[in-house]
């Protein structure tokens, strides 16, 4: 492992990028960052800090949204494979994951620790075997700090989006006072199926005897649905599998950098991306799970009364659904703050929204003063053509929205097998003043 260096605390202050746009008439445009050939991949996951100037804003979305203008950090460059999730302790570390899609992964779980990239909790159970899956990790998609302040590490059990393999899918939990695995929940056939994905994973310890948590399954050749645990027992179980609201939309492609979002494998090949419920986040008070399918455009929240109850029938769960409308973009990560405010990436736009109060009400309504007849006001929080395919967020404790910026639809499966990725990856933040959900 290469000497991979990271910058934090004061020298963050260093690497301001300040983002300004203003909103013009006109219908909605998306902003094409330059292409270049793609760099050389790397073994290692290579982090740098970098001192960054002023940039230009990325393209208005459209002349109903208010101006805004936002700010972000450069936390760290990534020049090996590619992040997808971060999260950050009460503490103040940061955690980052690195899914096996195809680079180089040699581990798929690290923490940015004095200057380094470290395989965490070890090297031993991030190296892939696929005669020990169930003590190793395969292929983590999602890394989640819960209110106890334990590391989750969301475990998809597939390599290169392939079958699940079993044993495979699994939540393993860090103490991160010690550093040492304590838990391992394994998910049974019947609930992380072969053509599951799970992608996103939230926590409310207030339940049962262990707290539950609530998991989106994405996958792209299956029925989708929602996984909830009771972390306690162990034991799990599937919601709204194959309900309308889980699903990609239909007729619906996502337009990034001026470009169709289809699966090109190879020339004359063209598939139409189906990846469902996606972005995950639970209100301020627990009673609400927000989600989102990854290709459309609407948002939905259920009750988790309904969720959390194993006997109810999938029926009388859907009728707790709330179809929040159409926001007008496709996003990959969703992520509430204590006040109730909603932060909603935006790969189509290079962007980061946020819905204040629409996660604040118990009962599906956006809470007092997040709009009018239902619709909470959509604010840009910030934009910028570098931030290409904002993916997860994760909110501190010091009131900073982290969130990585991974040019996934410039992968090799998007562009007849050419890998169009420019190196490096980002992770950065932006200040919200907002306080994580922890429901404990």
């Amino acid at each position: 492992m290469s000497g991979n260096t990271f910058a934090s605390g004061a020298a963050w202050r260093g690497a301001l990028v300040t983002v300004g746009f203003a909103i013009a008439a006109g219908c909605a445009e998306h902003e094409r960052a330059s292409r270049a050939e793609p760099q050389a991949r790397t073994a290692s996951h290579e982090i740098t800090a970098r001192e960054t100037s002023a940039v230009k804003s990325g393209t208005p979305l459209s002349a109903a949204k208010p101006a805004q203008v936002g700010s972000y950090e450069v936390v760290a460059e990534f020049n090996g494979a590619m992040p997808t999730g971060v999260t950050v302790s009460r503490g103040g570390r940061v955690f980052v994951n690195f899914p096996r899609w195809g680079d180089v992964v040699p581990f798929t779980v690290a923490e940015l620790r004095d200057g380094k990239a470290v395989a965490f909790p070890d090297e031993a159970i991030n190296t892939y075997d696929p005669a020990h899956v169930a003590e190793r990790l395969v292929s983590v998609q999602s890394v989640v700090v819960d209110p106890d302040d334990r590391l989750w590490m969301l475990d998809t059990g597939s390599v290169q989006f392939g079958p699940v393999v079993e044993r495979g899918p699994k939540m393993v939990a860090v103490d991160l006072r010690t550093n040492r695995v304590t838990k391992t929940i394994a998910f049974p056939p019947d609930v992380a199926l072969k053509t599951t994905y799970l992608n996103d994973v939230r926590f409310d310890l207030r339940r049962g005897q262990g707290g539950f948590a609530y998991i989106t399954d994405s996958g792209g050749e299956g029925p989708n649905g929602i996984v909830v645990v009771d972390l306690g027992s162990g034991r799990s179980w599937r919601k709204l599998t194959g309900d309308r609201t889980v699903r990609a939309e239909e007729n619906f492609t996502p337009v990034v950098e001026g470009q169709p979002l289809v699966q090109r494998p190879q020339p004359g090949v063209s598939k139409r991306m189906a990846m469902g419920s996606d972005g995950i986040a639970l209100s301020a008070d627990g009673k609400r799970l927000f989600y989102t399918p990854l290709i459309g455009h609407h948002l939905y929240s259920v009750s988790t009364d309904a969720l959390a109850n194993e006997q109810a029938s999938d029926e009388e769960v859907r009728q707790t659904i709330v179809d929040h409308g159409d926001r007008g973009y496709a996003s990959d990560g969703l992520e509430c703050d204590a006040a109730g405010t909603l932060y909603l990436t935006d790969y189509e736009h290079n962007a980061v929204h946020r819905w204040p109060g629409i996660a604040g009400g118990g009962d599906g309504a956006p809470a007092a003063g997040a709009g009018q007849g239902g619709s909470p006001p959509d604010q840009i929080l910030v934009q910028d053509p570098k931030l290409l395919w904002p993916d997860t967020m994760s909110i501190s404790n010091d009131g900073y929205l982290y969130f990585t910026a991974n040019q996934l639809n410039r992968q090799k499966l998007f562009h007849e097998g050419k890998d169009l990725r420019q190196k490096p990856y980002l992770l950065v933040r932006t200040k919200i003043d907002g306080k994580p959900v922890a429901l404990k």
